[in-house]
């Protein structure tokens, strides 16, 4: 169980039976289901159209590609948080944006949500201080340079294979 105290009145929950449910965590001081929450993000493959290359991006001092990706803030859109994560991170305004697919992070407790960002302009290209170096790929480069075993090469493979009709 993720949540362990009610996010109300802090009481601890406990598992309870409901009905098409299976068990749910449930608060016995205010005779509520908690379902659990969870943090949502955004990534995205960014693509040139100018090249039709793909961004990526490293970070943090690590040693590998990934692609752009940040946390949608409370109330904000999905796509809004996907042009602004690339707008802040990068500088480049995303001239057209399409949803790709999800899939759930387990270690950051994430529901990742992923995008095909489309920018126009690549000389907007102003980075900001999370991204410690990036650059410019083929679609089959990025394939063999994106991190191995990584949510972002999941979505960047899943991504190209769909659209190479593979």
């Amino acid at each position: 169980m993720a949540e362990k105290y009610c996010q109300e009145c802090g009481t601890a929950l406990i598992e309870k039976e409901l009905e098409n449910e299976g068990m749910v965590p449930f608060c016995s001081k205010c005779n509520q289901y908690r379902f659990p929450s969870y943090n949502v993000a955004v990534s995205m493959i960014v693509i040139s159209r100018q090249t039709d290359k793909v961004l990526l991006i490293k970070q943090y001092g690590r040693p590998f590609f990934i692609l752009v990706a940040g946390y949608v803030n409370r109330t904000e859109s999905l796509e809004h948080a996907a042009a602004r994560e690339i707008k802040e991170e990068t500088g480049m305004t995303v001239s057209s944006l399409r949803f790709n697919r999800t899939r759930f992070f387990e270690p950051s407790n994430t529901l990742m949500c992923n995008f095909t960002a489309f920018v126009d302009d690549e000389s907007e290209m102003n980075t900001n201080e999370e991204i410690d170096s990036y650059q410019w790929f083929t679609r089959d480069e990025a394939k063999e340079n994106i991190k191995k075993n990584s949510l972002a090469e999941y979505f960047l493979n899943a991504y190209l294979n769909e659209v190479q009709g593979v």
